[in-house]
């Protein structure tokens, strides 16, 4: 008798099992499905930046410096000037793009070398995409910004110390910011390169003041081109 009992103990305990069974497969699912909604992982940390990012070349006797102001987490006002220079020359960042970019302290770089102009070079945190600001202290002179550029805060691009570097799908730029010379290297070709996802054609980049290196993707194939250059 305590025999049947048991077993029957078994059977109705694997029942409720199996009953149960079908409960737990949903609520997997369910937290799968959550997973899945949180989307693509950013590139950097987009929590919300309130203090205007400031940028000073102490060591300049004038102290050159740019400010980008910040509204409701995003970039707003770019103000820049120098001792005696007499006034702040300010311009709209969203006259000069219309993405809403998410800054991040830690992967945004400004180089002052004089009053002549200041470079900005930064990723967009949501996705990734570099950009760069070229801005002169000449009023004459107007503010230059790419979205296309290939800065070493992406840990697939190298670029040394001193330059700026950018692609226009089929070719890739190289500036040295203190002095102005220029190199550039061409692709051969034109690439259908989305700056949003620059990695699904320009895998990786290393670029020094001598070589520009590169890995591509052409139709369906991965190439490298590399270049010897000289600055000038």
């Amino acid at each position: 008798m305590k025999l049947f009992t048991s077993i029957f103990a078994i059977l109705k305990l694997l029942n409720m099992h199996l009953k149960l069974f079908p409960v737990l497969v949903l609520c997997i699912y369910a937290l799968s499905a959550c997973n899945n909604s949180a989307g693509p992982a950013v590139f950097c940390d987009t929590a919300c930046v309130t203090d205007t990012l400031k940028f000073v070349n102490k060591q300049h006797k004038l102290e050159p410096y740019v400010y980008i102001s910040v509204k409701n987490c995003f970039p707003d006002t770019v103000t820049w000037s120098y001792s005696g220079m007499g006034i702040n020359r300010k311009l709209a960042f969203s006259d000069m793009s219309s993405a809403k970019v998410y800054l991040n302290k830690n992967f945004i770089r400004c180089v002052i070398t004089d009053t002549s102009s200041a470079w900005v070079l930064f990723n967009n945190c949501s996705n990734g995409r570099g950009y760069f600001l070229k801005i002169p202290f000449d009023k004459k002179k107007n503010v230059i910004m790419r979205g296309s550029a290939i800065n070493s805060f992406d840990p697939k691009f190298s670029v040394a110390d001193g330059l700026m570097a950018y692609t226009d799908k089929g070719n890739i730029f190289v500036e040295e910011m203190a002095t102005g010379k220029k190199a550039m290297m061409t692709f051969g070709r034109t690439t259908d390169m989305d700056y949003d996802v620059m990695h699904e054609v320009l895998d990786s980049v290393n670029i020094t003041a001598n070589k520009i290196w590169a890995k591509v993707k052409f139709e369906k194939d991965w190439q490298t081109v590399e270049k010897n250059i000289t600055l000038q």
